[in-house]
């Protein structure tokens, strides 16, 4: 049921067995014929964190409200769960990063360590393409080995953020559960926008929760003239990028400067990975068009709840 505040679709099947009703039943249906009947729900995680950052954790139904197009939804399933991950971290390999690389793979240990014995890890690189570079496992010694052996791209190849992020949404699509895509890049991208028209419905129904580390540091935010101000405003664009990656899935962007940032934010990463709640409602209209998600948190007087709440901003509704 985990999809990390993701909107998605339950289909569940019940197959009801016609009994006789007559000794010469009717010609058109045999006795075991099977009735399907389908259901379908739409699925919104959310995570709940106190001032401090902390995970809330005695909320009930009672104190949610969902709005689908501004209108209140009845919530008909409700959950807290902590439950074992899927999570892809994917790494940028472009000569960019090369003389950073050590900075944030020495970092990395913080993940692995933070996060549950049960979670299982892939790994996966890109630079002008995408590489999956190892399955999903909880043998934290094989991730580490494969990370140290990383190669980086050397010389000028173009970089293709968005359509590696492209590519790990629909490996991930096929494996079930709760899936994370921890995305350690620039958010460089050589294709633009014309790119990023295609990736952004993928974002929408995807039901990944993507967590962005923006690598860089203090090139990032570097402001001068010529050709280096030009760098400036890419890196703004890529700044942009890697936040909407994050609000689309109920993700977070993180833009560390210093090499000694990482190994917090990991931990902030995998603590982010471990509760959640999960709503679900009947979809109001079927139009296949993308639909606006509000979460609001009420205490029993009405009043908002001083929590932060994060979900995914919207779904993409079934079709007629």
């Amino acid at each position: 049921m985990w999809g990390w505040a993701r909107p998605t679709l339950w289909f569940l099947s019940a197959g009801l067995m016609a009994a006789a009703v007559a000794a010469q039943p009717p010609p058109q249906r045999s006795e075991q014929s099977p009735i399907r009947a389908r259901v379908e729900l739409v699925n919104v995680d959310v995570f709940v964190t106190d001032r401090r950052g902390n995970f809330v954790t005695d909320l009930t139904r009672e104190h949610f409200r969902v709005f689908d197009e501004g209108e209140l939804q009845p919530v008909t399933h409700f959950a807290s769960l902590e439950a074992p991950a899927r999570v892809l971290v994917l790494l940028e390999t472009s000569p960019a990063v090369y003389l950073l690389h050590q900075q944030h793979l020495a970092a990395a240990d913080a993940l692995l360590e933070g996060l549950h014995p049960e979670d299982e890890i892939a790994l996966a690189s890109y630079d002008d393409a995408f590489h999956l570079l190892l399955g999903f496992t909880r043998d934290r010694d094989a991730i580490r080995s494969r990370l140290a052996a990383l190669s980086y791209r050397l010389g000028m190849a173009e970089l293709r953020c968005f359509d590696a992020v492209a590519a790990a949404l629909n490996w991930l699509a096929s494996h079930p559960g709760k899936k994370a895509l921890v995305l350690l890049s620039t958010g460089l991208d050589a294709a633009g926008t014309a790119r990023w028209a295609a990736l952004e419905p993928k974002l929408q129904a995807a039901g990944v929760v993507i967590f962005a580390v923006a690598l860089g540091g203090e090139l990032r935010g570097f402001s001068g003239e010529g050709e280096s101000a030009a760098s400036a405003l890419s890196f703004a664009s890529a700044d942009r990028a890697l936040r909407r990656m994050a609000e689309l899935t109920a993700g977070l962007a993180f833009f560390p400067r210093r090499a000694e940032d990482f190994a917090g934010l990991y931990q902030q990463i995998a603590a982010q990975l471990r509760h959640h709640y999960s709503l679900a409602f009947p979809p109001p209209r079927r139009d296949g068009r993308y639909h606006r998600l509000q979460v609001q948190l009420l205490g029993a007087d009405g009043r908002p709840l001083p929590l932060r709440v994060r979900a995914r901003p919207g779904y993409l509704a079934p079709g007629p």
